[in-house]
């Protein structure tokens, strides 16, 4: 019966383990900058979890055996949080992340000392530990709104009218255009061409992002993802046959979160600045 019991809670184990997905950051002697071929690595284990419905994420730092346990707790602390910082500038969502700890140093375990340069390299490291739900949880699909952002843009505007651009979609950390949100921006491009009589900014916003920084575009490594998806808009609209004299575009950073799920914050928005009237109106 005890056997029983042992091989139930053991395979119980097993098939948590199983859910799991783990990935290591190592780092240099006395280092918590992320090396440039490390952080490359976790930005493409980042692309293939960012769509995960994910539970939590626990970040642990690690130190090598040398050095003080006060230095290897502190130095363990900088390279946990250096990784939480990469979750960041590249609008993952923190609230899932449930532990940033730093372990201190990892005892060494010398099986053949030819080895010690290794085993004291991969004890250098920071471990990531992905817990998604399973099976995902379903998705709330919100009410559709009662006016889609075409009907706005043809409707009545004033100045400082802001309007939303629906379905206008940015890869996680990226400012290229899906191809769905093309085929939108192509019907709001035609709308603006006509109504010659509205001057507007393109404000670029960015989710996850600690306080009201902007995010890093992963193409060009600068933390300029906001403006850059703005440019990208005004760029595309601009080559639809909308005037650039007519648009401003802005990078927004994360100033202004919408407070719900994080990819409804990786938005554009089109402010209204200027209206023209024609002679003909009062």
């Amino acid at each position: 019966m005890k056997y029983l019991v042992f091989l139930i809670c053991l395979s119980f184990q097993f098939a948590l383990a199983q859910k799991e997905l783990k990935h290591q950051v190592y780092f240099l002697t006395d280092e918590y900058e992320v090396p440039e071929t490390e952080e490359s690595r976790l930005l493409l284990f980042l692309s293939e979890i960012e769509n995960m419905d994910i539970q939590k994420i626990s970040i642990y730092g690690f130190c090598d055996d040398r050095g003080s346990d006060s230095y290897n707790l502190a130095l363990s602390q900088q390279r946990a949080d250096a990784i939480k910082e990469i979750f960041s500038n590249n609008e993952f969502d923190e609230s899932v992340i449930t532990n940033v700890d730093g372990k201190g140093k990892i005892l060494l375990n010398v099986i053949n000392d030819n080895d010690l340069y290794k085993i004291r390299g991969l004890n250098r490291k920071v471990e990531i530990i992905v817990q998604p739900y399973d099976p995902p949880r379903e998705k709330v699909v919100e009410a559709p709104k009662k006016e889609t952002t075409e009907d706005l843009l043809r409707g009545e505007l004033k100045e400082g009218d802001k309007i939303q651009l629906e379905n206008i979609l940015f890869r996680t950390g990226y400012s290229y255009l899906t191809k769905q949100s093309k085929a939108k921006l192509d019907e709001i491009a035609k709308i603006l061409v006509e109504r010659t009589d509205i001057y507007f900014n393109i404000e670029g916003h960015v989710c996850c992002t600690q306080g009201a920084r902007d995010a890093i575009d992963r193409k060009t490594k600068k933390r300029n993802l906001s403006l850059a998806r703005a440019k990208t808009v005004y760029d595309y609209l601009a080559d639809k046959g909308v005037k650039r004299y007519r648009m401003k575009f802005v990078g927004q950073r994360r100033k202004f979160p919408l407070g719900g799920e994080p990819e409804l914050d990786r938005r554009v928005e089109i402010v209204v600045t200027r209206i023209i009237k024609s002679k003909n109106s009062d």
